[in-house]
């Protein structure tokens, strides 16, 4: 069992080449599962069954693990076999219909930046569903799109080689935003197979049947993939809050993501992003050559 995994850490390293930092998340948790199989006497990767896996769970669960942990584990095994059955190790999933037990009901209303690489490294399919999907996924969080904006996104609008989309924002204002190397080379990968259903129109996402796909159609992949890889529902505004968020986290430059969020007025874009007045105080302060505010003497 050891061989085959080394051979999907491999294969996580080089042809999905996942970082570093989250190689080291799916082996912590193939790693629990494998030490659980031992124990168990489980002897190959075909044996292990559902029920196993549902001990695996409770036990996790009853040694304080939180939902969210159990939850990437089971996000973890997928992938594993995922793997296994594509390389005709496996016909069979044991983690099918196993969901973490249910922890705190409140959802964040954005990913941590860990949570969204989990989400965008997660095991996709190379079919047309899970490579749309994924280019999907990846132009929300690359560009901050809002649901309207993708769902009426046309093949006119990308410029992939100048890593570049054009978006008519509420305003009716175009609005030209980056397109990051992980959503442009999704993009790449899933458009040759979009134009093999026969489009019905310039949509950049369609249907199998050909025709664009709607904004609830859209709503039902994304919460369906943060379920599978996130053990939560998801919605587009979540990964556009996120983008807003991690971009001004490492940018501290509000005005630049007022723009790429295309919001009129900046205080939309405080609000948005939860930044609260003494944060915009300090980075005033720092950034500002006549802030500096000397301490008050008495004179």
């Amino acid at each position: 069992m050891q061989n085959e995994l080394d051979a999907y850490f491999e294969h996580l390293r080089s042809a999905r080449q996942l970082s570093g930092h989250s190689l080291d998340g799916y082996r912590r948790d193939l790693n629990k599962l494998l030490t659980y199989c031992e124990r168990e006497n489980i002897a190959e990767w075909n044996a292990l069954q559902g029920r196993h896996l549902r001990q695996l769970v409770g036990e996790l669960h009853r040694q304080g693990q939180s939902s969210r942990s159990v939850a990437r584990l089971l996000s973890s095994v997928r992938g594993l076999y995922r793997y296994l059955n594509q390389e005709g190790l496996c016909q069979h999933d044991p983690a099918t219909g196993l969901s973490a037990p249910k922890g705190e009901r409140r959802l964040p209303k954005l990913l941590d930046t860990d949570r969204a690489m989990q989400l965008l490294d997660g095991g996709v399919e190379d079919d047309f569903i899970g490579l749309r999907d994924q280019a999907m996924l990846e132009l929300f969080y690359s560009s901050g799109l809002r649901l309207s904006e993708l769902v009426s996104l046309n093949l006119d609008q990308l410029d992939l080689p100048a890593g570049m989309v054009r978006v008519l924002d509420k305003g009716n204002k175009v609005r030209e935003l980056p397109v990051g190397r992980k959503a442009r080379e999704a993009l790449q990968a899933w458009l040759p197979v979009r134009a093999l259903a026969n489009p019905a129109d310039g949509a950049v996402f369609i249907g199998q049947q050909g025709r664009r796909l709607g904004a609830r159609a859209v709503q039902v992949r994304v919460r369906q993939a943060g379920v599978r890889e996130l053990g939560q529902h998801l919605h587009p505004h979540m990964l556009r809050h996120s983008f807003a968020s991690h971009l001004l986290e490492s940018s501290q430059d509000l005005r630049s993501v007022q723009e790429l969020l295309g919001h009129a007025d900046i205080g939309t874009t405080q609000i948005y992003t939860h930044l609260d007045f003494q944060h915009l105080a300090k980075v005033y302060d720092q950034a500002h050559p006549r802030a500096k505010r000397k301490q008050d003497t008495d004179t």
